[in-house]
């Protein structure tokens, strides 16, 4: 197990890009000013030693040293003991729709981002709970499995878009189906579901795969995303908008929150149904009910001691340093008989 432990530090690798672009102009200056002192023959002659090869190699090691030293800075660190501890907890799956009718901006910035900052501040408010990520549209997919490693959780949620689902449409059942198996402890007593949806549901048998899910024990709380006046699709192809998303007939299609839907998934499941079109209240919410759970004891494997390794890319960093100061812009016999970039011709 790996970690950072000062990340930020990695923006100091824009001096990377930066230092490529000193040297081509130096390389460019250096010609240009050249070509107005004298030709290129006699230039040969006056400094006949001069080798651009060996100049591009400084650069070269002056960039590994400022790469290895700023990795140095952010840190790693690699887990060395591991342990089991007992935590207590519920076991809590978000099912997220990302059809693309999610991509509606009717709620800023639009109904799939307004979802995803729903479910990242939940897991900021969460203790030991573990918890689990589905995707859905037409189909559904298992995002991230049950697990107490929320910043995987919060790393897996940030890439979810319809692009992931081959499928697309809006199966509210194929979600209940997945959650159905998603649990992986039988002793847990409190098992919550957490759909964030606009309610646009294609299938007929839902609310029969929501009895199911209540006969299992699991509750279901839906949050309703969108307005009921509803918004256009933007048609969005590997990232970008290529207008408005259209009907077979060419009519721009207009997405509306079907609220009812969720309603009464949540109410066949023992739960609840809230406006997720206000992010804090549905947070509060969410977090409310899972604090009043009863908890379930089980264990799990992390580990608790962390060795910093910070000191071998200083060292490495230095390296390639010294390397840079030993390195003169001077040919040596093997390059000149290897002439790289051509540098003997006449």
């Amino acid at each position: 197990m790996q970690r950072l432990e000062e990340p930020i530090y990695f923006y100091a690798l824009a001096l990377l890009p930066f230092l490529l672009v000193v040297l081509l102009y130096k390389f460019w200056w250096q010609k240009r000013t050249q070509k107005v002192f004298a030709k290129h023959e006699l230039l040969q002659k006056l400094a006949p030693d001069y080798s651009v090869y060996k100049a591009t190699i400084k650069y070269v090691f002056l960039a590994l040293a400022i790469a290895f030293l700023v990795i140095a800075l952010v840190n790693p660190k690699i887990g060395t003991k591991l342990e089991t501890v007992k935590r207590e907890g519920v076991d809590i799956v978000f099912a997220l729709d990302v059809s693309k009718s999610m991509l509606s901006e009717d709620i800023a910035p639009n109904r799939l981002e307004k979802a995803k900052q729903i479910i990242l501040k939940t897991i900021d408010q969460l203790g030991s709970d573990r918890i689990g990520i589905i995707i859905y549209a037409g189909n559904s997919y298992p995002l991230l499995p049950i697990t107490t490693d929320h910043a995987a959780a919060k790393l897996f949620l940030k890439n979810a878009s319809p692009d992931m689902v081959s499928s697309q449409g809006t199966a509210i059942n194929e979600a209940l189906n997945s959650a159905k198996n998603y649990y992986n402890n039988e002793e847990q007593t409190n098992k919550y579901l957490v759909i964030l949806s606009d309610g646009e549901d294609h299938e007929e048998n839902t609310i029969d795969k929501a009895k199911e899910l209540a006969e299992e024990g699991i509750k279901v709380i839906t949050i309703g995303i969108g307005t009921e006046k509803g918004g256009v699709i933007p048609d969005m192809i590997n990232g970008y908008n290529k207008g408005l998303k259209k009907d077979k007939n060419g009519e721009v299609v207009i997405t509306q929150r079907h609220a009812q839907v969720l309603k009464e998934v949540a109410e066949n499941t023992k739960g609840f149904y809230v406006d997720g079109n206000k992010t804090a209240t549905s947070v509060n919410k969410i977090i409310e009910v899972l604090s009043k759970a009863k908890k379930t004891e089980f264990e799990t494997k992390q580990f608790s001691d962390y060795k910093s390794q910070f000191q071998w890319f200083i060292g490495l960093g230095i390296l390639w340093l010294i390397l840079d100061l030993f390195v003169f812009e001077k040919k040596t016999k093997w390059v000149k008989s290897v002439n790289l970039f051509n540098e003997n011709e006449k």
